[in-house]
């Protein structure tokens, strides 16, 4: 093994510099060709010749869109299928795991400038899959040269060699490699799992490690300040955590710590032995004592009573607390040192603005500015504090999670920054309170049960590889760039998402298909060391009607989303809302130049792109990009941080929302899954017209479900699904759908429940009718109207038009 120092993952990442090495990844082989077939720098002319405009003539069909008014299908838009050989197909990344914004990669950078559209990568690494080859070996093979993992689209020359299709290196097979573990036959290693699955998970072998994996460890860190306690956010917490001690990912070294703060800072001492915790409160904030920490971070299985009685008395043990100060910085450094030797999760619940110490915050909003400026202001942190801990943070493999629990401005974009750069996740619920919103409380419920019991991978690095020509140079996540092509993730979770700008460095002319990898190296929760490899290989094209045909309007709309997020922050909210509509303007004007060969009047795209303009309008009116209306501050930073954070399906139903009208639910079409019959209603455009006061709609917005009451709905309706006699009948809060005998009743709620499950956060349910004051925010989504501050959708496209045509 005298190579395994040479630029790996683990170079980086001094737990496991070993384990990295292990894990370049095989995979199939390009056309299950005996050995000897050629390899994808050198195919058959079949893919050469294969014009993609023969192939998909329906991607570059000519819509006028200011003629065709109903472009949306009426199922979810699926993602593009790259025009590729059968055979490779059929292996390919699984686009909800790794897609690209142009399926045929341009040759050249200046073809790439001449489509003017985006070339970028979306990925969902950790995503929970139902099926994942994960193989046990002792060998991991990986190119000599650039580290690549073997994959499905290297070539064998022969049985003992392959050739890498990132840098056409030719290796040599080792003689481990020459044996299938699952076929359990010899001298076929084409057939083997790792050359068969684009994505596939390595368990790497002890002796890889430089130090043993580190153990799961949670710190808790609780807000009781006045404010805290009376949102009754902690009896949730509480009560959560109790309930689901057992399911926290883990193995017998599993450790748990707690810090309370407000004023000052309490520690919770849990030691084996005690009668009951004891609590350390420490006053002096500006240089904090940290006590004992192996009586603060104990053992969970061996202290589980006394970390059980804690959360059973926080709750009432500052239930008459009249401290209103919040020391937010103070206690997280605190938890910092508690954290640094071992590595971990933080889970930050904060309820107002810390002013009290370092990192104490002002409040930067003026609701008086905010309905009609232009420009919004800031939008970048207020200090360097969090940003910088958060850095520190990443250094030590501990990751911070931040909930927001807060009906005040709370400044997100400071606080952010510390879950930002230390690849945690945040959570914020807008005007919580236990009595108050109970649709706020049972979100936060089933998110926390989510957040506590979902799969965690401890320090862990991914490092994203492609085919030489091509090169990488903005990431956007939750993160820290540790090297041009690493990024750092203390923790990663499967509800994040990531995306990559993407240039061409060199021509890709002798090329006929380039791959893309991407290798994410973690610790299991049960302590083992493991790697889960994607690859995504793609056809080049030289001709702009072939790049067209490939585009992937929703990936575009998702790394355009990424990019105007950062434009925001850097520049200003209009420069961000200017290239967006340049991006669409751009892109439609070089089809209409370069490959319309009949010029004719109107707004033309080609198919693929019919829905790109609506996307951008979409894009234009989300909380995080709109002017003109009474958006706050936090609610806008917090979009922003979704749209950077979110995997791209989930990241769509934000900018462009599912409408269904749900009164008329059948069973013609609907889905069978496991003996449970979902009806699947046509998705309608975001537009009154399509509203009707004889119906009921319901919107998913991703994280928040509108079920909208016509005046006039039908009375079956609403006794059957809601159990009330008439409209005036309906509750003004409503959340939940009662569970009523009856077949519409089952309907609504396994159509509601269906959609539900395919996330893994819990999107809460608001029943509104004409007077309810989350109208707005339903009407807010109808983004095909014109509103106040923005342009209906037929205006947006004489706007395109108009410029496309000077």
């Amino acid at each position: 093994m005298e190579y395994l120092h040479r630029g790996t993952e683990e170079h980086f990442q001094q737990p496991s510099l070993l384990c990295s090495l292990m894990i370049r990844k095989p995979f199939l082989f390009l056309f299950n060709q005996p050995p000897g077939g050629p390899g994808p720098a050198q195919l058959s002319p079949s893919l050469a010749a294969m014009s993609l405009q023969s192939s998909t003539p329906e991607a570059l069909r000519v819509v006028n869109l200011l003629q065709e008014r109903n472009l949306l299908p009426p199922t979810p838009v699926p993602a593009p299928t790259p025009c590729l050989p059968q055979d490779l197909q059929k292996i390919n990344c699984n686009p909800e795991v790794f897609r690209c914004t142009l399926t045929s990669i341009p040759q050249t950078q200046s073809l790439l400038n001449k489509a003017k559209m985006p070339l970028g990568l979306l990925l969902h690494p950790f995503k929970d899959l139902s099926q994942l080859p994960v193989v046990t070996s002792s060998t991991i093979v990986r190119c000599r040269s650039c580290r690549t993992y073997i994959n499905p689209f290297v070539s064998f020359l022969d049985q003992r060699r392959w050739k890498c299709n990132l840098c056409y290196r030719v290796n040599d097979v080792p003689e481990e490699f020459m044996y299938n573990p699952v076929s359990r036959s010899y001298g076929e290693p084409h057939k083997r799992p790792e050359v068969q699955n684009a994505t596939i998970e390595f368990i790497a072998p002890s002796e890889y490690m430089l130090r043993p994996p580190q153990p799961a460890v949670y710190l808790f860190v609780l807000d009781v300040s006045h404010n805290a306690v009376e949102t009754g956010y902690l009896n949730v917490f509480c009560q959560s955590l109790l309930d689901n001690i057992n399911a926290l990912p883990g193995d017998s070294r599993t450790k748990v710590g707690f810090i309370t703060f407000d004023s000052t800072i309490h520690f919770y001492n849990l030691q084996e032995g005690l009668s009951q915790p004891q609590m350390l409160i420490v006053s002096d904030i500006e240089d904090i004592f940290l006590p004992t920490p192996d009586s603060l971070l104990v053992n969970l299985n061996e202290c589980k009573e006394l970390v059980q009685d804690l959360l059973k008395s926080l709750p009432t043990l500052f239930g008459k607390t009249m401290e209103t100060q919040s020391a937010l910085g103070s206690a997280l450094q605190a938890a910092f040192k508690l954290l640094s030797p071992t590595g971990g999760r933080m889970s930050v619940f904060q309820t107002q603005l810390p002013n009290l110490g370092v990192g104490a915050l002002q409040s930067r909003e003026d609701p008086n500015q905010r309905a009609s400026a232009k420009d919004i202001q800031h939008l970048s942190p207020a200090t360097d504090f969090y940003k910088k801990l958060a850095l520190d943070c990443s250094g030590q493999q501990v990751a911070v999670d931040l909930f927001l629990l807060s009906a005040q401005y709370c400044d997100l974009a400071s606080l952010g920054c510390i879950s930002r750069y230390s690849a945690g996740s945040v959570y914020y619920y807008p005007s919580y309170h236990h009595q108050h919103s109970p649709a706020q409380v049972e979100r936060f419920q089933k998110d926390l049960k989510r957040y506590l019991t979902r799969k965690i991978g401890f320090e862990a690095v991914m490092r994203i590889r492609c085919t030489k020509g091509l090169s990488i140079h903005t990431f956007h996540g939750n993160f820290f760039v540790r090297s041009t092509d690493l990024l750092s993730l203390p923790n990663v979770n499967p509800d994040a998402g990531f995306a990559v700008q993407m240039s061409i460095e060199d021509n890709l002319d002798d090329m006929q298909v380039v791959s893309f990898q991407a290798a994410l190296l973690y610790t299991s929760s049960k302590g083992e060391r493991r790697i889960r490899v994607h690859t995504l290989c793609l056809p080049v094209v030289s001709s702009l009607s072939d790049i067209f045909s490939g585009a992937d309007v929703q990936a575009m709309t998702g790394l355009l989303a990424c990019m105007a997020v950062d434009r925001s922050v850097t520049a200003s909210l209009s420069d961000a809302r200017d290239a967006m509509t340049n991006a669409a303007i751009d892109s439609l004007t070089s089809y209409r130049q370069s490959v319309l060969t009949i010029q004719q009047p109107g707004l033309l795209a080609p198919a693929c792109l019919r829905l790109f303009p609506l996307y951008i309008l979409a894009l234009l009116k989300q909380k995080a990009f709109r002017t003109g209306t009474s958006t706050r501050l936090d609610d806008r930073v917090f979009a922003m941080c979704q749209l950077k954070y979110q995997p791209l399906f989930y990241a769509m139903l934000m900018i462009h929302p599912a409408l269904y009208r749900v009164d008329d639910l059948t069973d013609e079409g609907a889905l069978n899954i496991n003996e449970r019959t979902i009806p699947q209603p046509r998705v309608l455009q975001l537009s009154v017209e399509k509203l009707s006061r004889e119906g009921a709609f319901l919107m998913d917005t991703g994280t928040v479900m509108y079920l909208w009451i016509g005046r006039n709905c039908h009375p079956n309706f609403l006794t059957q699904v809601l159990g009330v006699p008439n409209y005036a009948a309906v509750p003004e809060n409503l959340y939940l759908l009662p569970e009523l005998d009856t077949a519409e009743s089952q309907r609504t709620r396994a159509f509601v429940g269906w959609l539900r499950d395919q996330r893994p956060f819990y999107p809460s349910l608001h029943v509104i009718r004409d007077e309810s004051q989350l109208k707005a925010n339903f009407m807010q989504n109808m983004i095909e109207d014109r509103t106040a501050s923005a342009l209906s959708y037929y205006e947006f496209l004489l706007h395109l038009q108009q410029q496309i045509s000077k």
